[in-house]
Protein backbone atom coordinates (compact mmCIF):
# COMPACT_ATOMS: atom_id res chain seq x y z
CA UNK A 1 0.00 0.00 0.00
CA UNK A 2 1.29 3.44 -0.90
CA UNK A 3 1.21 6.12 1.79
CA UNK A 4 2.38 9.68 1.34
CA UNK A 5 2.99 11.80 4.43
CA UNK A 6 3.20 15.53 3.84
CA UNK A 7 4.27 18.01 6.48
CA UNK A 8 6.08 21.30 7.08
CA UNK A 9 8.89 22.26 9.47
CA UNK A 10 9.38 25.38 11.55
CA UNK A 11 10.89 28.03 9.29
CA UNK A 12 13.35 28.93 12.07
CA UNK A 13 14.60 25.35 12.14
CA UNK A 14 15.02 25.20 8.35
CA UNK A 15 16.97 28.46 8.33
CA UNK A 16 19.28 27.35 11.15
CA UNK A 17 19.79 23.90 9.64
CA UNK A 18 20.93 25.18 6.25
CA UNK A 19 22.88 28.10 7.73
CA UNK A 20 25.01 25.54 9.59
CA UNK A 21 25.48 23.53 6.36
CA UNK A 22 25.77 26.14 3.57
CA UNK A 23 27.04 23.61 1.04
CA UNK A 24 24.00 21.34 1.46
CA UNK A 25 21.60 23.50 -0.57
CA UNK A 26 23.60 22.68 -3.74
CA UNK A 27 23.41 18.92 -3.16
CA UNK A 28 20.89 16.48 -4.60
CA UNK A 29 17.40 15.99 -3.21
CA UNK A 30 18.40 12.61 -1.76
CA UNK A 31 21.46 14.08 -0.04
CA UNK A 32 19.47 16.96 1.45
CA UNK A 33 16.70 14.66 2.65
CA UNK A 34 19.18 12.21 4.16
CA UNK A 35 20.82 15.05 6.12
CA UNK A 36 17.46 16.34 7.36
CA UNK A 37 16.27 12.85 8.28
CA UNK A 38 19.48 12.16 10.19
CA UNK A 39 18.96 15.32 12.25
CA UNK A 40 15.73 13.75 13.56
CA UNK A 41 13.54 16.83 13.74
CA UNK A 42 9.95 15.92 14.58
CA UNK A 43 9.16 12.43 13.30
CA UNK A 44 11.80 12.66 10.57
CA UNK A 45 11.73 9.39 8.58
CA UNK A 46 10.76 7.19 11.54
CA UNK A 47 7.33 6.31 10.13
CA UNK A 48 8.79 5.21 6.78
CA UNK A 49 11.07 2.75 8.52
CA UNK A 50 8.44 1.49 10.97
CA UNK A 51 5.66 1.01 8.39
CA UNK A 52 7.78 -0.87 5.83
CA UNK A 53 7.39 -4.30 7.55
CA UNK A 54 3.61 -3.84 7.33
CA UNK A 55 3.70 -3.64 3.56
CA UNK A 56 3.69 0.14 3.13
CA UNK A 57 5.66 2.03 0.53
CA UNK A 58 6.04 5.45 2.13
CA UNK A 59 7.02 8.76 0.57
CA UNK A 60 7.58 11.68 2.92
CA UNK A 61 7.34 15.25 1.66
CA UNK A 62 8.36 18.27 3.75
CA UNK A 63 6.90 20.78 1.36
CA UNK A 64 8.28 24.03 2.82
CA UNK A 65 11.98 23.07 2.61
CA UNK A 66 12.41 25.06 -0.58
CA UNK A 67 16.03 24.12 -1.31
CA UNK A 68 15.19 20.43 -1.17
CA UNK A 69 11.93 20.71 -3.09
CA UNK A 70 13.51 22.65 -5.93
CA UNK A 71 16.27 20.06 -6.15
CA UNK A 72 13.61 17.36 -6.59
CA UNK A 73 11.81 19.38 -9.27
CA UNK A 74 15.05 19.91 -11.22
CA UNK A 75 16.09 16.25 -10.99
CA UNK A 76 12.64 15.07 -12.08
CA UNK A 77 12.36 17.43 -15.07
CA UNK A 78 9.29 19.25 -13.78
CA UNK A 79 8.21 21.78 -16.44
CA UNK A 80 8.66 25.45 -15.44
CA UNK A 81 10.05 24.28 -12.09
CA UNK A 82 11.55 27.66 -11.22
CA UNK A 83 8.17 29.35 -11.60
CA UNK A 84 6.36 26.92 -9.34
CA UNK A 85 5.99 27.54 -5.63
CA UNK A 86 6.71 24.79 -3.10
CA UNK A 87 3.05 23.75 -2.89
CA UNK A 88 2.91 23.23 -6.64
CA UNK A 89 6.02 21.07 -6.49
CA UNK A 90 4.46 19.00 -3.69
CA UNK A 91 1.39 18.42 -5.84
CA UNK A 92 3.59 17.12 -8.66
CA UNK A 93 5.29 14.75 -6.22
CA UNK A 94 1.96 13.44 -4.97
CA UNK A 95 0.45 13.01 -8.43
CA UNK A 96 3.49 11.04 -9.60
CA UNK A 97 3.56 8.83 -6.49
CA UNK A 98 -0.19 8.07 -6.71
CA UNK A 99 -0.73 7.21 -3.02
CA UNK A 100 -3.73 5.32 -1.71
CA UNK A 101 -3.35 6.95 1.71
CA UNK A 102 -2.48 10.59 2.37
CA UNK A 103 -1.27 11.58 5.84
CA UNK A 104 -1.70 15.35 5.88
CA UNK A 105 0.32 16.61 8.85
CA UNK A 106 -0.34 20.32 8.31
CA UNK A 107 -3.10 22.94 8.64
CA UNK A 108 -3.04 24.31 5.09
CA UNK A 109 -6.66 23.74 4.03
CA UNK A 110 -6.18 25.14 0.52
CA UNK A 111 -3.33 22.73 -0.18
CA UNK A 112 -5.35 19.81 1.17
CA UNK A 113 -8.32 20.69 -1.06
CA UNK A 114 -6.05 20.84 -4.10
CA UNK A 115 -4.55 17.45 -3.32
CA UNK A 116 -7.95 15.83 -2.84
CA UNK A 117 -9.25 17.25 -6.13
CA UNK A 118 -6.14 16.48 -8.21
CA UNK A 119 -5.06 13.04 -6.94
CA UNK A 120 -7.90 10.52 -7.51
CA UNK A 121 -5.83 7.55 -6.32
CA UNK A 122 -6.25 8.67 -2.68
CA UNK A 123 -8.75 6.49 -0.79
CA UNK A 124 -8.10 7.76 2.74
CA UNK A 125 -6.92 11.10 4.12
CA UNK A 126 -5.48 11.17 7.64
CA UNK A 127 -4.75 14.28 9.67
CA UNK A 128 -2.88 14.97 12.87
CA UNK A 129 -3.32 17.27 15.83
CA UNK A 130 -1.79 17.56 19.30
CA UNK A 131 -3.64 18.71 22.40
CA UNK A 132 -4.08 22.35 21.36
CA UNK A 133 -6.61 22.41 18.55
CA UNK A 134 -5.93 25.17 15.99
CA UNK A 135 -8.74 27.57 15.05
CA UNK A 136 -9.55 25.71 11.84
CA UNK A 137 -12.23 23.64 10.15
CA UNK A 138 -9.70 21.36 8.46
CA UNK A 139 -11.37 18.40 10.18
CA UNK A 140 -14.20 18.67 7.64
CA UNK A 141 -11.75 17.83 4.86
CA UNK A 142 -10.20 14.79 6.57
CA UNK A 143 -11.49 11.23 6.70
CA UNK A 144 -9.84 10.60 10.05
CA UNK A 145 -7.82 12.70 12.51
CA UNK A 146 -5.10 11.06 14.58
CA UNK A 147 -3.98 12.61 17.85
CA UNK A 148 -1.63 11.83 20.70
CA UNK A 149 -4.11 13.62 23.02
CA UNK A 150 -7.28 11.80 24.11
CA UNK A 151 -8.76 15.24 24.95
CA UNK A 152 -8.59 16.20 21.27
CA UNK A 153 -10.05 12.88 20.16
CA UNK A 154 -12.98 13.30 22.57
CA UNK A 155 -13.60 16.85 21.34
CA UNK A 156 -13.50 15.93 17.65
CA UNK A 157 -15.76 12.92 18.12
CA UNK A 158 -18.17 15.13 20.04
CA UNK A 159 -18.34 17.39 16.97
CA UNK A 160 -19.11 14.42 14.74
CA UNK A 161 -15.64 13.88 13.24
CA UNK A 162 -13.78 10.58 13.02
CA UNK A 163 -10.74 10.53 15.35
CA UNK A 164 -8.40 7.97 16.90
CA UNK A 165 -5.64 8.07 19.52
CA UNK A 166 -2.13 7.36 18.24
CA UNK A 167 0.60 8.01 20.80
CA UNK A 168 3.99 9.44 19.95
CA UNK A 169 6.88 7.02 19.67
CA UNK A 170 10.65 6.99 20.18
CA UNK A 171 13.16 6.34 17.42
CA UNK A 172 15.79 3.93 18.87
CA UNK A 173 18.35 5.02 16.24
CA UNK A 174 18.77 8.44 17.89
CA UNK A 175 21.02 7.53 20.86
CA UNK A 176 23.63 6.21 18.44
CA UNK A 177 23.81 9.61 16.72
CA UNK A 178 24.69 11.52 19.90
CA UNK A 179 27.97 12.21 21.67
CA UNK A 180 28.46 9.88 24.65
CA UNK A 181 29.79 11.97 27.54
CA UNK A 182 29.20 12.77 31.19
CA UNK A 183 25.91 14.42 32.00
CA UNK A 184 26.85 18.07 32.35
CA UNK A 185 23.39 19.59 32.97
CA UNK A 186 21.73 19.05 36.34
CA UNK A 187 18.23 19.91 35.22
CA UNK A 188 16.76 21.02 31.88
CA UNK A 189 13.52 22.14 30.35
CA UNK A 190 12.97 22.40 26.60
CA UNK A 191 9.92 24.05 25.10
CA UNK A 192 7.71 27.02 24.48
CA UNK A 193 6.61 29.49 27.14
CA UNK A 194 3.54 31.10 25.57
CA UNK A 195 1.75 33.36 28.02
CA UNK A 196 -1.80 32.67 26.94
CA UNK A 197 -4.82 30.49 27.56
CA UNK A 198 -4.68 26.83 26.45
CA UNK A 199 -0.93 26.94 26.45
CA UNK A 200 1.68 27.39 29.15
CA UNK A 201 0.52 29.32 32.23
CA UNK A 202 1.09 26.25 34.44
CA UNK A 203 4.55 25.80 32.92
CA UNK A 204 5.52 29.33 33.85
CA UNK A 205 4.39 28.93 37.45
CA UNK A 206 6.28 25.65 37.98
CA UNK A 207 9.43 26.87 36.26
CA UNK A 208 9.44 30.00 38.41
CA UNK A 209 9.28 27.83 41.54
CA UNK A 210 12.07 25.55 40.30
CA UNK A 211 14.31 28.44 39.28
CA UNK A 212 14.35 29.51 42.91
CA UNK A 213 15.84 26.20 44.14
CA UNK A 214 17.84 24.75 41.23
CA UNK A 215 20.16 25.59 38.36
CA UNK A 216 17.57 24.74 35.75
CA UNK A 217 18.50 25.50 32.15
CA UNK A 218 15.53 26.48 29.97
CA UNK A 219 15.95 26.09 26.21
CA UNK A 220 13.16 28.04 24.59
CA UNK A 221 12.30 30.33 21.66
CA UNK A 222 11.32 32.80 24.38
CA UNK A 223 15.04 33.48 24.86
CA UNK A 224 14.84 35.61 21.72
CA UNK A 225 12.62 38.24 23.34
CA UNK A 226 14.54 41.37 24.29
CA UNK A 227 13.97 44.72 25.96
CA UNK A 228 12.16 46.04 22.89
CA UNK A 229 9.52 43.33 23.29
CA UNK A 230 9.15 44.18 26.98
CA UNK A 231 8.76 47.87 26.16
CA UNK A 232 6.15 47.11 23.51
CA UNK A 233 4.17 44.96 25.95
CA UNK A 234 4.28 47.66 28.64
CA UNK A 235 2.99 50.26 26.14
CA UNK A 236 0.14 47.98 25.04
CA UNK A 237 -0.76 47.32 28.68
CA UNK A 238 -0.82 51.06 29.40
CA UNK A 239 -3.16 51.73 26.48
CA UNK A 240 -5.37 48.85 27.59
CA UNK A 241 -5.55 50.35 31.09
CA UNK A 242 -6.46 53.77 29.69
CA UNK A 243 -9.26 52.20 27.68
CA UNK A 244 -10.69 50.35 30.68
CA UNK A 245 -10.48 53.50 32.83
CA UNK A 246 -12.30 55.59 30.22
CA UNK A 247 -15.01 52.94 29.94
CA UNK A 248 -15.55 53.10 33.70
CA UNK A 249 -15.87 56.88 33.40
CA UNK A 250 -18.72 56.43 30.93
CA UNK A 251 -17.06 56.53 27.52
CA UNK A 252 -18.76 54.25 24.99
CA UNK A 253 -16.91 51.64 22.93
CA UNK A 254 -18.00 53.50 19.81
CA UNK A 255 -16.33 56.72 20.91
CA UNK A 256 -13.21 54.90 22.12
CA UNK A 257 -12.84 53.08 18.82
CA UNK A 258 -12.69 56.47 17.10
CA UNK A 259 -9.43 57.26 18.94
CA UNK A 260 -6.51 55.89 16.86
CA UNK A 261 -4.31 54.80 19.77
CA UNK A 262 -7.08 53.32 21.89
CA UNK A 263 -8.68 51.61 18.89
CA UNK A 264 -5.74 49.20 18.63
CA UNK A 265 -6.26 47.99 22.19
CA UNK A 266 -9.47 46.23 21.13
CA UNK A 267 -7.29 43.55 19.57
CA UNK A 268 -6.46 42.31 23.07
CA UNK A 269 -8.97 40.16 24.94
CA UNK A 270 -7.05 40.62 28.18
CA UNK A 271 -4.35 42.93 29.54
CA UNK A 272 -1.10 42.39 27.57
CA UNK A 273 1.85 40.95 29.50
CA UNK A 274 5.57 40.90 28.98
CA UNK A 275 6.38 37.98 26.65
CA UNK A 276 8.66 36.40 29.29
CA UNK A 277 8.39 36.36 33.06
CA UNK A 278 11.32 38.51 34.30
CA UNK A 279 12.09 35.88 36.98
CA UNK A 280 12.93 33.34 34.27
CA UNK A 281 15.06 35.47 31.95
CA UNK A 282 18.37 34.56 33.59
CA UNK A 283 17.71 30.86 33.00
CA UNK A 284 16.79 31.09 29.32
CA UNK A 285 18.99 29.68 26.57
CA UNK A 286 18.53 29.60 22.80
CA UNK A 287 16.09 27.00 21.49
CA UNK A 288 17.42 23.67 20.27
CA UNK A 289 16.01 21.43 17.55
CA UNK A 290 16.76 18.04 16.05
CA UNK A 291 19.87 16.26 17.29
CA UNK A 292 20.94 19.38 19.22
CA UNK A 293 17.77 19.05 21.27
CA UNK A 294 18.32 15.33 21.83
CA UNK A 295 21.92 16.04 22.89
CA UNK A 296 20.71 18.48 25.56
CA UNK A 297 18.31 15.84 26.90
CA UNK A 298 21.02 13.17 26.83
CA UNK A 299 23.43 15.52 28.65
CA UNK A 300 20.87 16.22 31.41
CA UNK A 301 20.56 14.32 34.66
CA UNK A 302 16.89 15.30 34.75
CA UNK A 303 14.50 16.84 32.26
CA UNK A 304 11.25 18.50 33.26
CA UNK A 305 8.03 17.80 31.39
CA UNK A 306 5.00 20.07 31.79
CA UNK A 307 2.07 19.42 29.51
CA UNK A 308 0.38 22.39 27.91
CA UNK A 309 -2.72 23.77 29.59
CA UNK A 310 -4.68 22.14 26.76
CA UNK A 311 -3.80 18.70 28.24
CA UNK A 312 -5.55 18.82 31.62
CA UNK A 313 -6.22 15.07 31.94
CA UNK A 314 -3.94 12.93 29.79
CA UNK A 315 -0.18 12.48 29.37
CA UNK A 316 0.51 12.64 25.65
CA UNK A 317 3.43 14.80 24.51
CA UNK A 318 6.67 13.78 22.79
CA UNK A 319 8.89 14.68 25.74
CA UNK A 320 7.65 11.61 27.65
CA UNK A 321 9.34 9.27 25.22
CA UNK A 322 12.24 11.43 24.02
CA UNK A 323 13.58 11.85 27.56
CA UNK A 324 13.12 8.30 28.78
CA UNK A 325 14.35 6.85 25.49
CA UNK A 326 17.66 8.67 25.92
CA UNK A 327 18.20 7.40 29.47
CA UNK A 328 17.52 10.69 31.26
CA UNK A 329 15.35 10.91 34.36
CA UNK A 330 11.97 12.38 33.43
CA UNK A 331 10.16 14.58 35.94
CA UNK A 332 6.61 14.88 34.65
CA UNK A 333 3.20 16.11 35.72
CA UNK A 334 0.61 13.60 36.92
CA UNK A 335 -2.10 12.59 34.46
CA UNK A 336 -4.76 9.94 34.84
CA UNK A 337 -3.35 7.69 32.10
CA UNK A 338 0.29 7.96 33.16
CA UNK A 339 0.37 4.56 34.96
CA UNK A 340 -0.57 2.95 31.62
CA UNK A 341 2.62 4.38 30.10
CA UNK A 342 5.15 4.27 32.96
CA UNK A 343 5.34 3.13 36.56
CA UNK A 344 5.21 6.38 38.58
CA UNK A 345 8.30 7.15 40.67
CA UNK A 346 10.01 4.01 39.42
CA UNK A 347 10.34 4.61 35.66
CA UNK A 348 9.54 8.35 35.72
CA UNK A 349 9.17 10.83 38.58
CA UNK A 350 5.68 12.26 38.92
CA UNK A 351 4.38 15.40 40.61
CA UNK A 352 0.85 16.71 41.19
CA UNK A 353 1.66 20.30 42.17
CA UNK A 354 4.42 22.88 41.92
CA UNK A 355 5.26 22.24 45.57
CA UNK A 356 5.59 18.49 45.07
CA UNK A 357 7.70 19.06 41.95
CA UNK A 358 10.13 21.25 43.89
CA UNK A 359 10.31 18.72 46.71
CA UNK A 360 11.04 15.78 44.40
CA UNK A 361 13.61 17.69 42.36
CA UNK A 362 15.46 18.58 45.56
CA UNK A 363 15.45 14.91 46.57
CA UNK A 364 16.75 13.76 43.18
CA UNK A 365 19.55 16.31 43.24
CA UNK A 366 20.58 14.95 46.65
CA UNK A 367 20.27 11.28 45.55
CA UNK A 368 22.02 10.95 42.16
CA UNK A 369 22.17 7.14 42.25
CA UNK A 370 18.42 6.84 42.64
CA UNK A 371 17.98 9.40 39.88
CA UNK A 372 20.12 7.29 37.54
CA UNK A 373 18.24 4.11 38.46
CA UNK A 374 14.90 5.70 37.53
CA UNK A 375 16.43 6.94 34.25
CA UNK A 376 17.60 3.42 33.35
CA UNK A 377 14.21 1.91 34.15
CA UNK A 378 12.42 4.53 32.08
CA UNK A 379 14.69 3.89 29.12
CA UNK A 380 14.09 0.14 29.31
CA UNK A 381 10.32 0.68 29.32
CA UNK A 382 10.37 3.09 26.37
CA UNK A 383 12.60 0.92 24.20
CA UNK A 384 10.32 -2.05 24.94
CA UNK A 385 6.86 -0.47 24.69
CA UNK A 386 7.04 3.01 23.21
CA UNK A 387 9.16 2.89 20.07
CA UNK A 388 7.72 3.48 16.60
CA UNK A 389 7.50 -0.30 16.07
CA UNK A 390 4.37 -0.87 18.19
CA UNK A 391 2.96 2.48 17.07
CA UNK A 392 3.27 1.40 13.43
CA UNK A 393 1.39 -1.81 14.20
CA UNK A 394 -1.51 0.22 15.59
CA UNK A 395 -1.45 2.65 12.66
CA UNK A 396 -1.51 -0.28 10.24
CA UNK A 397 -4.68 -1.60 11.93
CA UNK A 398 -6.32 1.84 11.87
CA UNK A 399 -5.65 2.29 8.15
CA UNK A 400 -6.65 -1.20 7.03
CA UNK A 401 -10.01 -0.90 8.78
CA UNK A 402 -10.80 2.03 6.49
CA UNK A 403 -9.18 1.17 3.15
Amino acid sequence: MKLLKITSYYSSYIEEFFAARPELATKSYAQQKAALDFDAFGWSDAWSLALAPHGFEVMEVTYNVEQMQRAWAKENSVPDAQRLDVQDIALVQIRRFQPEVLWFDDCNIDLLKRIRSEVPSIKLVLGWVGSALPPSDIWRHLDLTLSCAPESVEYLRGKGFQAEVLSHGFDPRIPGRLVARDKRIDFSFIGQLLRGSQFHLQRERILTELAAISRIEIFSPSARFGWQDDLSALWKAAVFDVRETLKKLGCSDRSLRSLPVVRNSYRFESRPQRPVNPKLKAFLKAPVYGLAMYQVVRDSKMTLNIHADSSPRFASNMRLFETTGLGTCLVTDWKENLPELFEPDAEVVVYRSAEECVEKVRWLLDHPEECEAIARAGQKRTLRDHSFTPRAGLLDQIIRKRV
